[in-house]
């Protein structure tokens, strides 16, 4: 039996490919402003309901620091924070943007579509069937 095997085609979000990915999630957190691992952890169990294990945190954390994504900044504190580098931000945008065409894609064959109205009121969007 021979079995397909699944291909991913070249990314240009840098590896940021899924919503739940820790990166994407340090990311997020990082747009709004420098910070430590605890308030990383505690940012991002509020706006995506994650809660990143420690482990899981400082690996990613490591790995966004030697890709140049993010960087640490001077502390007096025995904590780190860290900040979003510009290539950081590029990286999110592009990563932004490819989940955006996914969803924009997902809804359209779900046949659903956005009240336009909300949309240009806010940034959650409301959705309906036809």
């Amino acid at each position: 039996m021979v079995r397909a095997m699944a291909t991913r085609t070249t990314s240009t979000s840098g590896g940021l490919d899924r919503p739940n990915e820790p990166s994407v999630l340090i990311l997020t957190s990082l747009a709004s402003g420098d910070k430590h691992g605890y308030a990383l952890t505690q940012d991002i169990t509020k706006f995506a309901g994650v809660t990143l294990g420690p482990g899981t945190l400082y690996g990613a954390i490591a790995r966004l620091e030697e890709r140049g994504l993010i960087a640490p900044t001077p502390s007096d504190d025995r904590r780190q924070p860290y900040r979003i580098t510009s290539s950081g931000r590029a990286a999110l945008v592009a990563a932004l943007q490819q989940m955006r065409q996914l969803a924009d894609e997902g809804t359209m064959r779900l046949g659903l579509r956005v009240a336009k109205s909300q949309l240009a009121r806010r940034p959650s969007v409301v959705w309906w069937a036809r």
